[in-house]
């Protein structure tokens, strides 16, 4: 069980008409140290339980359990001293925390609501129930002690399969086939691209089959999308829905590089998406902020990639380019408040995250001044001590007017290569 800090006694007095005034956030990294903010502005104190006390969440926070996200006696502490708990990341245990629930701990979302989704092959399946569009998807037990090209099909239309199979040639193929390249997830604790494989060929997947020896895991087809997108939405728990405007996103190693908000797209596919995020929520009884991870194929189809249980990396511009970020309608959802406005309040804006490119110990500060020069730029540094590439170290949203909006999304992108010249160059 973790140690907690002192109670800091400078919280404000903000008038708030929040149900519950002290919420534990389970996780202590930037997405909690963003609802710093938030909570302020709401008159609600945040505790959190993180490993480290260099842990961003933890300047900001009323206090904090400094012990693992998944350290059970850890959260019952953190309980004890709290309204409701709430978040951050998903490397939790449910079935530990269930006990916890059973006396009276509030989660939101709940665990039910968080079940069908930490485990990538069970939401597959969950969104399969659903009725809501896929990749073709297959669980892999490649355990040693079982045959290694062995794949179980999940779907009553798709035959088992094995790697000879994903070998035939394409006039031979059918539904059941999976050709290379296909995809490889672990089916727990994968984020930022981590825990995910291309398999490209039979030399790649022998190498990943020896990685992940013994694991369960879940395959599923390489779908060559046009674009990639992502709804952020809310729920209270009383049934209210707020949708984000749909983002495009771009990734670079798996990893969320840059986000244009508005998404230059069909109403067609707006509307598909918004029916997508309430048909998931309402089925979940979801309570809170949930990030929505879409495909968007060349012939305008959708299909979902991933759900996050939580605020998201595409939600960020929010704080800058909404009416209400999505780490205040997070707290307003599980703190029985009504939702806010999730409209944007400019034309549009792009969110960039800056990614470390080395390993050292700088703040980066003659970096993130230039890169505030830049017209309408607002820079989020999310004050960790230690840069190492591929790392989250903070992130720069720039917003603008209708006339840039109306030149399209090569503008957009010309503003993300400004922030990137100045930050990737040496």
């Amino acid at each position: 069980m973790g140690n907690f800090t002192h109670m800091k006694s400078n919280q404000t007095a903000a008038s708030s008409s929040a149900n519950f005034q002290r919420v534990g956030v389970v996780g202590g990294g930037q997405l909690a140290w963003m609802m710093g903010d938030a909570a302020r502005a709401l008159g609600i104190e945040l505790v959190v339980q993180t490993p480290n006390a260099t842990d961003p969440a933890v300047s900001v926070a009323a206090g904090a359990v400094l012990a693992a996200v998944d350290d059970v006696l850890a959260t019952a502490q953190l309980a004890a001293g709290c309204d409701v708990i709430t978040f951050e990341n998903e490397f939790v245990d449910l079935d530990g925390l269930r006990p916890l629930e059973e006396q009276g701990v509030l989660f939101q979302p709940s665990l039910s609501s968080l079940s069908p989704l930490l485990d990538k092959y069970v939401q597959r399946c969950y969104l399969q129930g659903l009725g809501l569009p896929t990749p073709r998807f297959w669980e892999w037990d490649c355990s040693a002690d079982l045959p290694p090209e062995l794949f179980k099909a999940v779907a009553i239309d798709f035959p088992a399969i094995s790697v000879s199979d994903s070998l035939q040639s394409e006039e031979d193929s059918d539904a059941g086939s999976i050709d290379f390249p296909f995809v490889v997830k672990v089916r727990r604790h994968g984020y930022d691209g981590q825990g995910t494989f291309i398999v490209k060929d039979r030399g790649s997947f022998e190498s990943i089959r020896a990685k992940l020896k013994g694991q369960s895991l879940l395959v599923e087809e390489f779908v060559p999308f046009d674009r990639e997108l992502a709804v952020i939405a809310a729920r209270s728990a009383n049934g209210e829905i707020a949708i984000y405007p749909i983002v495009e996103t771009q990734q670079q190693n798996q990893v969320c590089h840059l986000v244009i908000a508005p998404a230059d797209i069909s109403l067609e596919v707006k509307t598909e998406a918004c029916a997508i995020a309430r048909t998931l929520l309402n089925s979940l009884q979801a309570v809170g902020v949930f990030g929505i991870e879409l495909f968007l194929t060349a012939d305008n189809k959708l299909l979902v990639n991933e759900i996050a249980p939580r605020t998201h990396n595409s939600g960020h511009f929010t704080i800058d380019a909404c009416e209400t970020s999505q780490f205040e309608q997070h707290l307003r959802a599980v703190c029985q408040l009504p939702l806010g406005n999730s409209a944007l309040k400019c034309a549009g804006a792009v969110m960039v995250n800056l990614l470390g490119y080395e390993s050292a110990q700088s703040d980066y500060l003659a970096k993130r001044k230039q890169l505030a020069q830049i017209s309408g730029a607002f820079v989020h540094w999310y004050g960790k001590k230690v840069s190492r590439p591929g790392r989250k170290l903070g992130h720069v949203t720039v917003v603008f007017d209708a006339d840039l909006v109306a030149q399209g999304r090569s503008q957009a992108l010309a503003i993300a290569q400004t922030v990137e010249y100045i930050w990737y160059a040496s």
